[in-house]
């Protein structure tokens, strides 16, 4: 995997892309990547460095942690065992996983679509300012145990033993223990290990040779831009490169490596209808009124003239990904940035800004969140 041609080719047929990445990197980011296919054809570029201390790009076809964009993948999966009659969106969850005593009232559609009110086990932030800890996942705590082994269960039994956030199915509430919990069903109904039943449900129908489900691998293979970590110990701050770690803390709550090129073919091939009937497509974009969310993935209105698009962005220990689309596949944004994180997140308003100015360049019309 190396920088794509196209990348030097196009970017005087589309310099605003390369300005906008480029007054991204320069509000504080280390790197960005960024992939943009519609009606003009297929744009690449990068900006920023590929490492702290090195002059080298950001390679445009790299890999990256792409974070809760995990989610879309695996509500893909579990959609594609409901189109062959393995499972039904409205099984109750507790008949296929009784070993963990769910509330018996929890169906396969209110895990997708964060509507089961069960625990979030990286924590609960509730609207009065309460905060529920859950697992470590920040500051030095977290940088010296990041190459800890999670396993699901474990996951799954921490959130368990905590309050559930609300009756299933009378809220929404984001909760990376759906996922997980998605993620042991599958394994449970299908006999086989949840990586094997992704590449040969999704990533291979689709092509998508740079994808992977990493399990505990801490490496990320080939090509790719570097993620941080700082924080403060002793009154000095220190900073931490964070690309190797161990991300079954997260599972598939977020823990797939993808490129950009993989993340275009795989949400304009779903939205395509290569992957799932329309009946199904229609379940993912049928969205909980709260926050717009489907099965999966968000349905936003970009606003006046923009149309709606299809997205789920992802973030994970100084890497973030984003994934756009128009509801059919036709125009698609995809992207990584990488980043000096920190506990207060505090690149979190440049990155929400941003991602506003890249949905209005390539969609038109308003912002999407």
């Amino acid at each position: 995997m190396t920088n794509d041609s196209v990348s030097v080719n196009s970017q005087a047929e589309r310099p605003e892309l390369q300005k906008i990445i480029q007054e991204i990197v320069d509000s504080g980011f280390v790197g960005m990547q960024l992939r943009v296919n519609d009606e003009r054809g297929e744009w690449v570029g990068s900006a920023g460095v590929r490492e702290l201390g090195d002059l080298a790009e950001p390679p445009t076809n790299g890999r990256f942690r792409v974070g809760s964009v995990t989610k879309t993948f695996t509500a893909a999966l579990a959609l594609s065992l409901v189109a062959d009659g393995t499972i039904a969106l409205d099984d109750l969850v507790d008949d296929h996983l009784p070993e963990y005593g769910l509330d018996r009232r929890i169906t396969v559609r209110m895990l997708l679509q964060h509507t089961s009110g069960v625990f979030n086990f990286t924590g609960e932030y509730y609207e009065d300012g309460t905060v529920v800890p859950g697992i470590v996942w920040s500051g030095k705590e977290w940088v010296d145990d990041r190459f800890r082994t999670y396993q699901p269960e474990e996951l799954v039994r921490l959130a368990l033993s905590k309050p559930a956030r609300f009756e299933p199915g009378t809220d929404w509430s984001y909760s990376n223990t759906n996922y997980v919990l998605v993620r042991l069903l599958i394994e449970k109904v299908t006999g086989r290990p949840f990586a094997e039943e992704m590449r040969r449900r999704v990533l291979e129908p689709l092509g998508l040779k740079d994808t992977v489900v990493p399990g505990t691998d801490t490496e990320i293979a080939g090509p790719h831009a570097h993620a941080y970590y700082r924080y403060e110990e002793d009154g000095q701050e220190k900073t931490v490169d964070v690309t190797r770690q161990n991300p079954s803390w997260i599972s598939t709550g977020g823990d797939m490596i993808s490129t950009t090129k993989d993340l275009h073919a795989f949400i304009s091939g779903l939205l395509g209808g290569r992957l799932l009937p329309s009946h199904l497509l229609a379940e993912m974009r049928d969205v909980h009124p709260k926050v717009g969310y489907g099965l999966g993935l968000f349905v936003q209105d970009t606003g006046t003239g923009g149309g709606t698009v299809i997205t789920h962005n992802g973030g994970i220990a100084g890497s973030a990904a984003l994934m756009y689309s128009t509801p059919d596949g036709g125009t698609t944004l995809t992207a990584s940035v990488t980043y000096v994180d920190d506990a207060a997140m505090s690149q979190a308003a440049a990155f929400q800004t941003a991602v506003q100015r890249l949905v209005e360049e390539v969609f038109g019309g308003g912002a999407a969140d």
